[in-house]
């Protein structure tokens, strides 16, 4: 090995990352608790999906791969099981269309797998350095505003990748996006591997046009770069094994923080990595298509006609992605006697039941649960994302999802007219509630007032995703979260001047310009 690496490095080569799948009954069994698991081993159970967690000492988070969101009744009955019989029954959705499971013991992981495996589920390699759970449009297949289903071209590729050795000692993680969907309805710009809808130039066959570099966090927010390649769908999941498989190769491993794809984009540039990705490809590229994406950008929530006639689906607001197993289990039951029998799970931490008959939609409107799960949230709310929190997270500064929720709330109270906007809140620098994506972003911090120290929130606005992406802007630094019902009405008042800021470096001196902005509306 290399000296010239980062301090994992020689621990992945010393023990594979995918040998955890075999040696996690072993470790279940041979350890009074989780204090006699070393600290790789804990890392390790990461490629199984089982992460420490500090803040819950002795109890750990499992992650389920779900790729493009699309599930079972039966199998979220089965984790709403498992949630309840050995978790706290909490079950949260997050931003990659997956469903992290709290509070887990050791000792019970072996059942656990065995009764995903029982309904063809799998938490395996959601975390570490591997290409992570594979994300699209929640109603691929069903919505006819998609130039055709791409939910099969991912599951194609999760099935090169997947226990592969080769393909499973990256130098960091990579997310992949790979959508047919018009609208937008995935952060594709902030993906490592993107592929969106595109028709070739030369004879309008549809397919992909493909970016890459994007990523939230390791020092905010990059948009993907076009590669000026458009790619058909037969082909898509090879290509993108064989980006993967340069990254693999040629990405950094000395640091860490610098070890993402688009940092090897930074030094390269788009010509060089595109030259060597055709190389390997061994044949020519087609350049890039005509984009295809429509200007706005949609969640799926609401009442909405799927493609064949008389059928419909429903986009329920779940707020934060937070759900108990009762609510899991209510939301299984409205799938089989309203539906399919089958969920999609949102980008935005949301739930569509899909194949909903016109003649069943009255009496659906009428069940208990769409009190709590709105199809018809205000504006604000659906626009709601959050990342886990502090209540769980040991990265993360400030509990997101409830002080997220309680804001959007206060302003929906205190500001009635206020335009439809989307608020995103991420706990720390990580990014994972994608807060630079969003019209108005929150990252957690800590702020110091007359020698206390107070939660805070940094305040990113103007971004977003699609074929016109940018990173939000930072604005505002330090401002302690009590201060913010004050604060976002006068943000949100401006909102459009705001969008228009610009910083000429990372270090420049931010303005606190909501006082001057006050006194000038008053």
């Amino acid at each position: 090995m290399n000296e010239d690496v980062n301090s994992i490095e020689p621990l992945k080569a010393e023990r594979n990352g995918l040998s955890i799948r075999e040696e996690v009954d072993q470790l279940s069994a041979q350890h009074d608790g989780w204090e006699t698991i070393d600290d790789w081993d804990r890392e390790r159970l990461k490629w199984m999906g089982i992460f420490f967690r500090k803040l819950t000492p002795g109890l750990f988070m499992m992650r389920v791969r779900i790729t493009a969101g699309q599930v079972t009744a039966v199998q979220l009955r089965t984790l709403a099981e498992i949630a309840r019989r050995v978790g706290n029954g909490v079950l949260d959705i997050t931003t990659r269309q997956q469903i992290q499971i709290r509070s887990i013991g050791i000792k019970d992981v072996p059942g656990i797998l065995k009764a995903l495996e029982g309904v063809d589920l799998t938490s395996f390699q959601t975390g570490m350095d591997n290409v992570r759970n594979v994300t699209g449009c929640a109603l691929a297949g069903l919505t006819s505003l998609e130039l055709f289903d791409a939910s099969r071209i991912g599951r194609q590729f999760a099935e090169i990748f997947l226990g592969n050795p080769a393909l499973a000692n990256l130098p960091r993680k990579m997310n992949v996006e790979i959508t047919g969907c018009l609208e937008n309805c995935t952060h594709s710009e902030s993906q490592d591997i993107a592929m969106t809808p595109a028709l070739r130039k030369r004879d309008d066959k549809p397919g992909f046009n493909v970016a890459v570099g994007g990523k939230m966090g390791s020092g905010g927010m990059t948009a993907a770069q076009p590669l000026d390649v458009f790619v058909e769908p037969g082909d898509a999941p090879l290509l993108a094994a064989e980006i993967v498989r340069l990254f693999s190769d040629k990405g950094f491993r000395k640091q860490r923080n610098r070890a993402r794809l688009a940092f090897l984009l930074e030094e390269w540039g788009v010509e060089r990595f595109r030259a060597a990705l055709e190389t390997r490809w061994g044949q020519p590229f087609d350049s890039e298509g005509a984009d295809m994406r429509l200007p706005h950008r949609s969640d799926h929530l609401g009442v909405q006609p799927q493609m064949k006639p008389g059928l419909y689906s429903v986009g329920l607001c779940v707020p934060t992605g937070r759900m108990v197993s009762e609510q899991v289990d209510d939301l299984a039951h409205l799938a089989e006697v309203y539906g399919s029998g089958e969920i999609r799970l949102t980008i935005g931490q949301n739930a569509i039941l899909v194949n909903v008959a016109e003649d069943r939609l009255d009496d659906l409107m009428a069940e208990p649960l769409l009190e709590q799960f709105s199809s018809n949230p205000h504006p604000n709310i659906a626009g709601l994302v959050t990342c886990t929190g502090s209540d769980y997270c040991s990265l993360a500064l400030i509990d997101t999802k409830s002080v997220g929720r309680w804001i959007t709330e206060e302003l929906i109270k205190q500001y009635p007219e206020a335009p439809p906007v989307t608020m995103h809140w991420s706990g720390c620098p990580a990014g994972c509630g994608n807060h630079q994506a969003a019209d108005i972003g929150f990252q957690g911090c800590r702020t110091r007032v007359n020698d206390k120290v107070f939660d805070g929130v940094q305040i990113f606005v103007g971004g977003r995703t699609g074929n016109q992406a940018r990173p939000g802007v930072r604005i505002m630094d330090l401002i302690p979260v009590d201060t913010l019902e004050d604060i976002l009405p006068v943000i949100i008042k401006h909102l459009e001047l705001l969008k228009q800021v610009q910083r000429k470096s990372k270090t420049e001196k931010l303005v606190l310009m909501i006082p001057a902005l006050t006194r000038g509306s008053s």
